[in-house]
């Protein structure tokens, strides 16, 4: 048997060694060196995601309701014309960080329950970007970056947001990216192939989740247009194009979700007036939203605030709401919990976490190898040769990145596999999440002598795969990549049962 995968860990610090043997190296050239240190620090910062899409894609939306709170303008202003970084704070405060000049603080308001800043006579085309510092166990392990709108009439702002996603001459800021869209065009087909590099495995098929953002509207607001938008992810999730560019799609309907991760008590309040009318009264009500607002449509709920109901919570919201308080749900609490499982958030949030959050240090590492590397071929030294050779052998020769290439492979449609081999060999490499009982397609509390089972036997049948007289050789390599992942998900298993 071969020696056991690490942990991810030992990745983190092979490279944060090499970042420092290269700051080092780099020390008459302060910059340089700065930007090498800089590095280093993100290894420990929290994972940076960042939430793209094309204009009107509903990105500051979808970020509140990731957050829990309504911290990001959701208006057609000049603050969703600039990048914002969302980062969890001890204080609140926002930092203009502007192209040219010293960054400078801005004064910040909450209207309504909504954060407010303005950028004080800035350009959004002269900003670089701006920090939001926010007390918020919502950022506590990632930090939000929102991104102009891709294919925003201002061709700067659009590039603005290319550069920081896919930028020409370093990695990206970004560790991982959530793609929004409201239908797969080819805007969104070019732009996700941009993240698409020459060093290490491609990005997208690790980095980047798309979201159906707006997926009510799919269902034209019917009280089931949830599932047809779901059908509609699942179609696009076993697309070869799509396949190959991220890995996976999901539907959420973001205005919900946001409203409901931040619900008021009077909005139930109205919500639950609404749900006493009769069933042909409300279906009369609730037909289109000018029919709702209209001056004499409600006999007690005021127009004003039947239009804030539908700001707030949007056809497709108040059609489910009203209907699920009809059905029994009394209680705001329980009632708001519903409403984010019925948006779509729930399982976006559960493919974050198995996606990003368990490969945190594989993506930070491989960020800090793309720079390194790129450095190391721009502004060459002595010691670069055996730095880059470093580099290399890292890129080349650690597990978790020869899981994310075959991962990439496995996706190519030049690649010809039965489908069920090709099913196991992605989630036992982790595409499904990184975690043991996520490769194995257990449950996350699984008995531990279900899970080493189910581990040997895939060994088993992988060693198999991989000593078979009948494979070719591109066939037996992949196998014995799978072997390796098997291997280490066993030596992890022994190591945790020899803890006392």
């Amino acid at each position: 048997m071969n020696s056991p995968t690490r942990a991810n860990p030992s990745i983190s610090t092979a490279v944060r060694a090499l970042l420092r043997r290269a700051a080092e190296a780099y020390r008459d050239q302060p910059a340089t060196a700065g930007r090498l240190r800089a590095q280093i620090d993100r290894l420990d910062e929290p994972l940076r995601v960042a939430v793209a899409g094309k204009i009107k894609a509903g990105k500051s939306t979808l970020l509140n309701a990731l957050v829990g709170e309504q911290i990001a303008p959701t208006d057609a202003g000049e603050c969703t014309r600039v990048v914002t970084w969302y980062r969890d704070a001890a204080s609140p405060r926002v930092t203009l960080v502007p192209c040219a000049g010293a960054p400078r603080q801005l004064p910040l308001t909450r209207t309504d329950g909504r954060l407010q800043f303005d950028l004080q006579g800035s350009e959004p085309e002269d900003v670089d970007r701006v920090l939001v510092d926010w007390p918020s166990r919502g950022l506590q392990t990632t930090t939000l970056i929102d991104t102009p709108g891709i294919a925003s009439l201002s061709t700067r702002i659009s590039a603005r947001a290319i550069a920081l996603l896919a930028p020409d001459d370093q990695p990206s800021d970004a560790d991982a990216v959530v793609y929004l869209m409201r239908h797969l065009h080819a805007t969104d087909v070019r732009f996700l192939e941009s993240f698409y590099d020459d060093v290490g495995a491609p990005a997208a098929i690790v980095n980047t989740v798309a979201v159906l953002s707006r997926a009510d509207e799919i269902g034209a607001g019917r009280l089931d247009a949830m599932v047809s938008a779901r059908q509609v992810a699942r179609r696009y999730r076993t697309e070869p194009k799509v396949r190959r560019l991220c890995q996976t799609v999901v539907a959420v309907t973001g205005l919900l979700a946001q409203t409901a991760r931040t619900l008021r008590q009077a909005e139930f309040s109205a919500l639950c007036e609404l749900a006493r009318s009769s069933r042909d009264e409300l279906d009369a009500l609730l037909l289109s939203a000018d029919r709702f607002v209209m001056e004499e449509a409600h006999p007690t709920l005021p127009a004003q605030t039947r239009s804030a109901l539908v700001e707030r919570f949007g056809m497709f919201g108040l059609r489910l709401a009203t209907t699920l308080i009809r059905q029994g749900h009394r209680e705001p609490a329980g009632f708001a919990d519903e409403l984010v499982r019925r948006s779509g958030l729930d399982e976006l949030r559960s493919v974050l976490a198995t996606q990003f959050t368990e490969r945190r240090d594989v993506l930070k590492a491989r960020s800090a190898l793309l720079l390194l590397d790129r450095i190391l071929r721009e502004q060459p030294r002595p010691e670069g040769q055996l730095l880059s050779g470093e580099v290399e052998r890292i890129l080349a020769g650690a597990h978790e990145f020869r899981e994310l290439r075959l991962l990439a492979e496995l996706r190519a449609p030049d690649v010809v596999l039965p489908p069920e081999v090709r099913s196991d060999a992605e989630r036992l490499l982790g595409a499904n999440g990184a975690a043991t009982p996520h490769r194995l397609g257990l449950e996350p509390d699984a008995d531990p002598a279900q899970v080493r089972a189910a581990v040997v036997d895939a060994l088993g049948r992988w060693q198999r795969r991989a000593e078979s007289p009948l494979a070719d050789r591109a066939a037996s390599d992949r196998a014995r990549v799978v072997v390796r992942s098997c291997e280490g998900m066993l030596a992890r298993l022994s190591r945790e049962e020899a803890r006392p």
